[in-house]
């Protein structure tokens, strides 16, 4: 959730406490670690930042890693290394945070909206090749894994006729996530990650861009502190120069130590965390099984690869016999915080001026957005509280039985 506002809970009715829609872990180990970087005399990029690059490069399988100050510049920074004309198009999905397609145009590009699935929430090679017929190829594409599902790489860039080398994932919500046997992180040019405080490695800001490109890895190192040759850190090292050079146009985006530091605490933790999400997960698929009107997020397939489970998004339909959108307020009513993952960009006036969308409309995401409910998911979230969301939804439902209460939860549901 890089970036959107969720809808946090009223206080409840009962004597229960709230159940807030995210909240952000920071060990303890991170909390050490940030007070040694502030008595080191040194918190801007330095050592810690090189050290967590390493680290989180080693996780996602990633010869390269480069951290910045955020998913977004992550992003606008792994399109401009791809050196594209000024003005080229982008295939971006229509259902994604705004910044994502900001960085696009940041980057002097112009984002092409691409209809979703509403089974899914991203692009299908069909949904992609509607576009590339009605508006003509793209020369890039953004991929985005939707809720921490793995995006099938392969399959959207075949149909939008372009390689591996046009793609940036916006891996937001996919640390964590598989394709097939294979973390997320080096499957095409870039991904970009995000450690907002909701996100699966919480660092409060942050981002990183992955790769397996010498080039693109070295541009963007110094792109992301305004193209410069060196840093401080590099620069006032024994040995070092204060002299520098600039030879292309940059940002102010790189991260700091004091976040770095934190991170690399946090990463020891990470499997751990992400267990814990599979297990809510899986709770919550048994606990809404016999809910009328709601469809649940599915697993991947054996083989397919692995769900980062940053979201459990819900879809509420027709035979739940409540809006979405005053669901969210009933479940705020009693103490329960949820979310919306995301408004389509289309529905957004800025982006219905400065997009592309196919003639035909993008009726998946125009079908799905009505429907989508985040639902409270995050490793401090307890099985107690788990339960009681399910029971909250399943005794709101107006095509439930009165009275009806969520299937019971037992250790062997899955």
């Amino acid at each position: 959730m890089r970036g959107t506002a969720f809808h946090q809970p009223a206080s409840p009715v009962a004597d229960e406490a709230p159940v807030p829609f995210a909240r952000t872990e920071i060990c303890p180990e991170a909390r050490a670690a940030a007070l040694q970087v502030m008595e080191s005399g040194w918190v801007s990029a330095g050592p810690q930042t090189g050290l967590f690059e390493r680290e989180f490069a080693d996780r996602v399988g990633a010869r390269h890693a480069v951290a910045v100050s955020s998913c977004t510049a992550a992003i606008e920074l792994a399109l401009r290394a791809l050196r594209l004309p000024p003005g080229s198009v982008v295939m971006v999905p229509t259902l994604t945070f705004c910044g994502a397609a900001q960085a696009v145009v940041h980057a002097g590009l112009r984002p092409l909206l691409v209809d979703v699935e509403p089974a899914t929430g991203m692009p299908s090679a069909a949904t992609v090749g509607r576009a590339v017929h009605d508006c003509g190829r793209p020369r890039a594409m953004m991929v985005m894994h939707y809720g921490g599902a793995p995006a099938p790489l392969a399959e959207l860039a075949d149909a939008a006729g372009l390689p591996l080398t046009r793609v940036v994932e916006d891996a937001a919500h996919a640390l964590g996530t598989y394709l097939g046997s294979r973390p997320v992180g080096a499957l095409s040019m870039a991904s970009c990650f995000s450690f907002y405080a909701t996100k699966n490695l919480p660092i409060g800001e942050g981002g990183m861009v992955t790769t397996d490109d010498d080039d693109l890895a070295e541009w963007v190192r110094r792109a992301r502190l305004h193209g410069m040759s060196a840093d401080a850190w590099r620069r006032h090292l024994p040995g070092g120069s204060w002299q520098y050079t600039v030879d292309d146009a940059g940002l102010k985006a790189n991260m700091t130590d004091l976040q770095a530091t934190i991170g690399r605490a946090q990463l020891q933790h990470l499997s751990d965390w992400q267990r814990r999400r599979e297990v809510l997960a899986a709770r919550y698929t048994a606990g809404l099984r016999a809910v009328p009107g709601l469809l649940r997020p599915s697993a991947p397939a054996e083989g397919e690869g692995r769900h980062a489970w940053h979201l459990y998004a819900i879809r509420v339909l027709d035979g739940y016999g409540m809006h979405r959108d005053e669901l969210v307020e009933r479940l705020s009513q009693l103490g329960i915080g949820a979310s919306v993952h995301f408004i389509p960009l289309h529905r957004l006036w800025y982006f219905r001026r400065t997009a592309l969308r196919p003639p035909s409309g993008l009726p998946g995401a125009d079908e799905l957005f009505p429907q989508l409910l985040s639902l409270p998911l995050h490793p401090g979230l307890t099985e107690g509280q788990v339960d009681r969301v399910c029971d909250a939804l399943a005794g709101l439902s107006r095509g439930a039985p009165a009275g009806a209460a969520a299937a019971p939860r037992t250790e062997a549901d899955p």
